[in-house]
């Protein structure tokens, strides 16, 4: 009876995933038609896409601070309301500032604060949901991301294609209004708490001191590395090697990703209780490792593109498996473990993509050295896992 009352909870949480996937992938959709619109080079607009991560990471940080202040369904709702009020102000603050680049800037920084936002509250909320099997949950809540970045992608292409991209305004006001039902959703959902009555979470000074925290962060780091070093390049890599259009790229590349990452994280939603946590992930990282070196060590492109597929269906147990196992080591973790560890995976999604192309750059543009070079972050997060098991092992 208790698990149908946080149905709804959970059903919102998995729609508030969707909206994080629209405000990190829409307007990216966009930069050519920004460089053309607004006559803004591509190097600036570029920046919007470094703005965005600045602002998570300090939302990240910051709100281990002031979320249980203002508590969890008040904190959803406004995050919600952010990310609305962001792709609403893309369609109209660029022709209010004279430079147009500004007003665009200032849209994304809106809706960051409310990406970021999600980011932190959405994986608690649902562990504090009573569900039967926590990792089950949280792989299925993670699955959703990925069907956001999918659905973003073929309908805005489809949109684009019916109605011609001029109209991207409209298709912003659409987007929008998920948001906006998502937030009032929340005002009506329960909200169970991530601690027992009458106890309070760890601090981050308190999280500090603790050698397993440092490991499970560390893992954090290189899932989001893991995820993004391949991801963040799929697209470029389908267009270089393949020689295709970017349209073309996007599906064969990014979007293949993200169909396996939605895959795998399903699966493990629908199958967890049959196989551990811990051989799961283990397998994950080795065929991770072995899709890093096929794309790295074959010259094959179309070879190449399968490994990348396959990377997304390795990569897809890492982040929510990471939280699973933070949340059932540190019980007392509380927001500040949410938050350090959302902060931990957006470190790892910006050092993976950025370690991978000064190497690349470093050698004559060669993505295949930087890719093998990636290769040392799903070998780290297999080390992280063998010392998080002993560390249990060794407090029990």
């Amino acid at each position: 009876m208790t698990e149908n009352k946080y149905k709804i909870t959970i059903n919102a949480c998995f729609l508030a995933y969707i909206v994080q996937a629209i405000v990190n992938n829409f307007a990216p959709l966009l930069f050519v038609t920004f460089q053309r619109e607004f006559d803004i080079p591509l190097s600036k607009i570029t920046l919007l896409i470094t703005f965005n991560f600045l602002i998570q990471l300090l939302i990240d940080l910051a709100s281990a601070k002031f979320v249980d202040k203002i508590g969890y369904k008040d904190s959803m709702v406004i995050a919600h309301f952010m990310c609305a009020l962001g792709l609403v102000s893309l369609t109209f603050l660029p022709g209010l500032f004279s430079n147009s680049f500004v007003g665009l800037l200032v849209a994304v920084m809106i809706y960051a604060v409310g990406g970021g936002l999600l980011e932190v509250l959405v994986s608690p909320v649902v562990e504090a949901c009573p569900t039967d099997n926590k990792e089950k949950a949280m792989s299925l809540l993670h699955s959703f991301y990925c069907w956001g970045q999918m659905g973003v992608i073929l309908i805005s292409t489809l949109f684009f294609a019916v109605f011609s991209i001029e109209n991207w305004r409209a298709l912003a006001l659409i987007w929008a209004l998920l948001p906006v039902v998502n937030a009032f959703i929340f005002m009506k959902a329960p909200i169970a708490s991530l601690n027992e009555e009458g106890e309070k979470g760890m601090t981050i000074f308190e999280l500090a001191k603790n050698k397993l925290f440092w490991v499970l962060f560390l893992m954090m780091v290189c899932a989001g590395a893991s995820e993004a070093g391949i991801s963040q390049w799929a697209s470029a890599f389908a267009e270089k090697g393949l020689g295709v259009t970017k349209t073309v790229g996007d599906l064969a590349g990014p979007m293949a990703f993200a169909c396996l990452m939605g895959i795998s994280r399903v699966l493990y939603g629908k199958f967890g209780h049959k196989i551990k946590l811990d051989k799961f992930m283990n397998l994950s990282c080795l065929l991770c490792i072995a899709s890093y070196l096929v794309i790295g060590l074959v010259p094959n492109s179309v070879v190449g593109l399968i490994g990348c597929a396959l990377c997304g269906f390795s990569v897809g147990i890492m982040w929510p498996g990471t939280f699973s196992k933070a949340a059932a080591s540190l019980k007392r973790g509380g927001t500040a473990l949410f938050a350090l560890l959302a902060l931990g995976g957006d470190l790892g999604g910006t050092s993976g993509p950025t370690i991978i192309g000064f190497v690349s750059d470093r050698f004559n543009d060669n993505m295949r050295m930087g890719i093998l070079v990636g290769t040392f972050f799903p070998i780290l997060l297999l080390l992280g896992i063998y010392l998080c098991k002993k560390e249990k092992a060794r407090n029990v």
